[in-house]
């Protein structure tokens, strides 16, 4: 179906105000759509313009928020990447796994074969499926035992996942190459890969002890065992050769490897998990986007970000199958300005507010570890220009995404999973009662259209290795009123002892279920 015909068959929907009309019917909707989920890492919830950002420009954002909804109330179920993710491809909560915490880059797979994820579901309904960037969730089977110089024994293939392209964690993490279907790309055979992440390998430099071989960027915190490109690396890496990246060459390689997917499977249905690095730290973007922005590094990373979401938009468009592909833009977790190298980005940050109106960033209980961005565009279906603050967490996308293609999803499948369709597409206006937020240190806070509880731990008040950050921990129960503020600062526990209890339930409810 064109787009001329769908307009005529009326399925352009409109979003609904909170409380403007009861919940609609859910519509005739044109079948198998290209979808694709763009996921920037630690960008934050005021880091994009068409969300009030000053000093930086993201006209292809800005853009793909005009073809479709600006949510503004959407959260990612954990602060930190790992168990973000996770929750996001299994619809499952982090916190109830063992092993699903921040990840190194050796870790073994975290989601294991036997475990349902969105990939597998899109699969089962004829899609082509693919991973493309960061992925952090690990490779092979155990922990430290990979062999990087064959193909891995376990990887994406085994989740539903027809290729991939992907860095195995972070950059700021060993080993620093990519891995395509299971193999390192551009396999050097005349340099072995080792990776470790105890203990150095002999005769190899690190940041800590030849700080003069960071030649590109330098360590504020931690970030100084091997160095790769001129910059210092958490964990240990010996060999690689011509396989090993350029920091400043990730963003353009896994765009074009985007592109290509698209253009192979222009003509049936895909689904591309796109995730990419900019934000994250090192922030060491392309000449291109260097020194163009005030804020620095971060600032032209974002724009990096930017050029990512518009080559794929271009793509699409140049293929005239932009108005049948759904794509949802969001972000792993809140943001974090110094998480380990002196990029000056605190410095430059010049009034600019990474997280928005919230309380805390990344690794934080606080909002603005899990509040992030999410822009959701199906010109065929979704009328552009329109926002909505309905509750959303990205743990119901997958079921969500399961009702939009009929998919049937097995028992003990994404437990935690509730088809939001109609809050996604604008049709429904209920939002979702309750989502679970996962701070670093696994305390739980729950949030409501109203309120916002998080749960007593008696941690640090500030994240004590690094990073200038309010845990959000307290060891009495926390409430805030998020109605009349958004800035967490009123604890309302006290007064409100029976919103406490509730939350109590909803929090005991979960973990027993």
């Amino acid at each position: 179906m064109n787009h001329s015909s769908i307009l005529a068959a009326g399925f352009l929907l409109p979003a609904l105000a909170a409380s403007s009309q009861d919940k609609p019917q859910k519509p005739s909707l044109p079948q198998n759509p290209n979808i694709i989920i763009i996921l920037a890492d630690d960008l934050g919830y005021g880091d994009l313009e068409c969300y009030g950002a000053k000093n930086v420009k993201t006209p292809h954002v800005n853009r793909l928020a005009e073809r479709g909804i600006q949510f503004t109330n959407t959260h990612a179920a954990a602060s930190t990447s790992t168990p973000s993710r996770y929750s996001l491809l299994t619809g499952e909560y982090a916190w109830r796994q063992p092993g699903t915490d921040v990840a190194p880059g050796n870790a073994g797979m975290i989601i294991r074969p036997e475990r349902y994820t969105m990939a597998d579901m899109l699969k089962s309904c004829g899609y082509a499926t693919a991973a493309i960037g960061k992925w952090h969730l690990g490779l092979g089977n155990k922990e430290g035992q990979q062999d990087w110089n064959a193909p891995l024994p376990m990887s994406l293939a085994d989740i539903g996942f027809d290729y991939h392209y992907i860095m195995a964690a972070t950059a700021d993490r060993v080993p620093c190459v990519f891995i395509e279907n299971g193999s390192i790309a551009n396999y050097d055979p005349e340099n072995p890969i080792e990776v470790n992440y105890h203990t150095n390998f002999p005769g190899e430099p690190t940041g800590k002890d030849n700080p003069e071989l960071l030649y590109n960027q330098k360590s504020s915190h931690g970030h100084d065992m091997s160095i790769v490109n001129g910059i210092g690396r958490i964990g240990y890496m010996k060999g690689g050769g011509k396989a090993l990246w350029k920091d400043e060459n990730i963003a353009d390689s896994i765009t074009q490897h985007a592109i290509q997917f698209i253009d192979n499977h222009k003509d049936s249905p895909f689904f591309m998990y796109f995730c990419t690095n900019d934000v994250h730290v090192p922030r060491f973007p392309h000449n291109r986007f260097r020194g163009k922005n005030p804020m620095g590094v971060r600032g032209d990373a974002i724009a990096q970000f930017d050029w990512s979401v518009g080559r794929i938009m271009h793509t699409l468009d140049s293929l005239g199958i932009a108005d049948n592909t759904l794509i949802i833009l969001s972000s792993d977790n809140g943001p974090v300005v110094d998480d380990g190298y002196d990029d000056r980005a605190e410095e430059l940050l010049n009034g600019h507010s990474p997280a928005g109106p919230f309380r805390g960033n990344k690794y934080s209980a606080f909002e603005g570890g899990t509040m992030v961005p999410a822009i959701i565009s199906w010109p065929a279906v979704i009328k552009g220009g329109q926002k909505s603050n309905l509750l959303m967490t990205q743990v119901d996308w997958l079921a969500s995404l399961a009702e939009l293609v009929n998919a049937r999803i097995p028992a003990g499948g994404a437990p935690d999973s509730r088809p939001r369709l109609g809050n996604m597409l604008g049709y429904d206006n209920e939002p979702a009662p309750w989502v679970i937020e996962m701070a670093s240190n696994r305390t739980l806070s729950v949030r409501t259209p109203k309120w916002k509880y998080i749960e007593p731990n008696d941690g640090p008040k500030m994240i004590t290795w690094g990073p200038k950050i309010e845990t959000g921990n307290l060891a009495m129960p926390q409430l805030y009123d998020m109605e009349s503020s958004l800035d967490e600062q009123k604890n309302l526990a006290l007064q409100h002892p029976e919103v406490v209890f509730d939350m109590q339930n909803i929090l005991r409810r979960a973990r027993n279920k």
